[in-house]
């Protein structure tokens, strides 16, 4: 078993290393606007698995998809060339469900939007169902009468 800090290490490398083979190496025109998004190693590091994304429609998706897996061992053989461990790690690659997953976090927000705003304009033409403020309120009198009242004191509120 591995150090899992050394496990992480090189899943950044193999990161690294399949972005740089994609960019500079991997000729085809099948290939998208690929992401290499994550990358992870299992503990023993006998497997890698590669999250990507892919800017585009489900076409250019597929294809994507179909040029990865038809290179995976070109792929594996410029990792092991350049991670530099005993074991070159099996790879796989996970299409990445980031940006569905913001698609339909910012439609809810969207829709979260609409109804504020729907409540807002409710809440404008809005009238209390009561009086304006619910809260009794004592009435007004002279404090010092009240004072004067409970001490028993002889006090002559006028003369002042």
């Amino acid at each position: 078993m591995a150090d899992p800090a050394r496990a992480r290490k090189v899943a950044d490398r193999i990161k690294v290393i399949v972005a740089e083979y994609l960019e500079f190496r991997l000729k085809d025109e099948r290939l998208g606007f690929v992401t290499i998004t994550d990358a992870r190693v299992t503990g023993d590091l006998q497997h890698a698995s590669v999250f990507y994304t892919v800017f585009g429609a489900d076409e250019e998706r597929k294809a994507t998809a179909a040029v990865l897996e038809a290179n995976k061992g070109r792929i594996r053989s410029a990792v092991g060339k350049q991670i530099g461990i005993r074991l070159t790690p099996s790879l796989e690659f996970i299409a990445d469900a980031i940006p569905e997953g913001a698609a339909h976090i910012e439609d809810l927000v969207a829709q979260t939007r609409a109804r504020d705003e729907e409540l807002a304009r409710a809440a404008a033409n809005a009238k209390h169902a009561g009086e304006p403020d619910p809260y009794k309120k004592p009435a007004d009198r002279d404090l010092s009468d009240e004072v004067a009242h409970e001490l028993d004191l002889d006090v002559d509120v006028e003369a002042r």
